[in-house]
C-alpha cells in the first residue's frame, strides 16, 4: 500500500514537471494573481477529499468531480469534463480485472450494454462540446439534482426475485453464478427487461460522454432494480462498464484538445489516493451519515451548476 501511494505521487510531481511549461498558460486563469503550479496543487487537495468521500458514499469519483470542480474552480467546463472522464476512467480500470477475475462481474450481460453506452457516449461527448457553456451548466445542474433525487428514493435489493429471464437475455446467454463469501452460498442469477434496459443505457451513455460523469449512479439502479442482478453483480458489471463507456467518450474529448495533462495527472492521483484513505476510514465511520454529506455537496453543487448557467450565480 505504501509503495502505491509512493509511486501516485512520484507520478504527480513529475506530471507537473513534464507538463508545465505548455499548459500554465491555458490553465491558469487571465484574471488570477497565483502562480500556475497553484491551481494542480488545489486540485490534488480538493480531488484527494473527493476520492475519501466517494469512497464513503458508495458513488464514483467523477459524479463528484465534474459538479465541483466546474462549479468553483475557474476552469473552462470542457476541460473539466475531460478530467472527469480520466478520473473515472482511472477508477474503473484499476477496479475491472480484479472484479472479472472474482466473478462478481460478468461479461454477456456487460458488452451488450457497453456497447449501447460506448456508442452513445461518443455522441454525448459531440454533443457536448457543441454546445454553449451556459447550456452545458443548466443540463449539468439538473442531472445532479436528479442524482440527489436517486440516492435519495432508489431501494436497493441484493438478491431481486426473477422469476423468468426474457427471451432477449436468454438468446444472449446473460446469467450466471457467484460465490458470496459472506454467506458461503453460490447465488444463480438471471435477468429480465433486457430491451427497456438498453433503451436506457442509450440515455445513460448521452448524459456520461455529455457531462464526463461516471455513470455508476444510473448504471446499477438499472442493473439491480430493472433486471433483476443481484447488487454485487450490478455494482461490480457497472463498475467494468465503466471502463469501456468512458474510453469513448474521453477519446472525443482528447481529439478535441480537452483533456489537459495538468488537470488530469494531480486528479487522477487525488482521487486514487483518497481512495486508499477512503477504505480505511469506512472500516470505522458511520456510511449512513456519510451518505448525507455526499447527497449534501451533489445538492449544493447542482444548484451552483443550475444558477451558474442561468446567469444568476457567476
Amino acid at each position: 500500500m505504501k509503495i502505491r501511494s509512493l509511486s501516485l505521487l512520484i507520478l504527480l510531481v513529475f506530471s507537473l514537471l513534464a507538463v508545465s511549461p505548455v499548459f500554465a498558460d491555458t490553465i491558469t486563469p487571465s484574471d488570477s494573481s497565483m502562480p500556475w503550479w497553484a491551481w494542480p496543487l488545489i486540485l490534488f487537495v480538493v480531488t484527494f477529499i473527493l476520492g475519501v468521500l466517494a469512497v464513503l458514499g458508495g458513488v464514483g469519483g467523477g459524479v463528484l468531480f465534474v459538479p465541483i470542480v466546474g462549479g468553483f474552480f475557474p476552469f473552462n467546463m470542457d476541460f473539466v469534463r475531460g478530467a472527469g472522464l480520466f478520473v473515472a476512467l482511472a477508477g474503473a480500470l484499476a477496479a475491472g480485472p480484479g472484479l472479472l477475475k472474482r466473478g462478481f462481474a460478468d461479461l454477456r450481460l456487460a458488452i451488450p450494454l457497453a456497447l449501447i453506452a460506448s456508442a452513445s457516449a461518443i455522441v454525448g461527448a459531440m454533443i457536448g462540446l457543441a454546445l454553449p457553456p451556459n447550456i452545458v451548466n443548466i443540463a449539468l445542474g439538473a442531472t445532479i439534482l436528479m442524482i440527489v433525487a436517486i440516492m435519495l428514493l432508489a431501494k436497493k435489493s441484493e438478491y431481486p426475485e426473477v422469476k423468468k429471464a426474457d427471451a432477449l437475455s436468454q438468446a444472449l446467454k446473460i446469467n450466471g453464478i457467484y460465490h458470496e463469501i459472506s454467506t458461503g452460498k453460490e447465488i444463480e442469477w438471471k435477468v429480465h427487461r433486457t430491451p427497456q434496459a438498453l433503451v436506457l443505457f442509450i440515455a445513460i451513455g448521452i448524459m456520461a460522454g455529455m457531462f464526463g460523469l461516471g455513470a455508476g449512479w444510473a448504471n446499477v439502479p438499472v442493473l439491480n432494480l430493472l433486471m433483476g442482478a443481484p447488487l454485487k453483480v450490478s455494482v461490480a458489471t457497472s463498475k467494468f462498464l465503466l471502463s469501456i463507456t468512458d474510453t469513448s467518450a474521453a477519446w472525443i474529448y482528447l481529439n478535441n484538445g480537452a483533456v489537459l495533462p495538468m488537470m488530469v495527472a494531480p486528479s487522477i492521483v487525488g482521487i486514487m489516493l483518497g481512495s486508499v484513505v477512503g477504505v480505511r476510514i469506512l472500516a470505522v465511520a458511520k456510511p449512513k451519515i456519510v451518505r448525507y454529506i455526499v447527497i449534501a455537496m451533489l445538492l449544493f453543487a447542482g444548484v451552483r451548476a443550475l444558477l451558474k448557467g442561468l446567469g444568476v450565480w457567476k
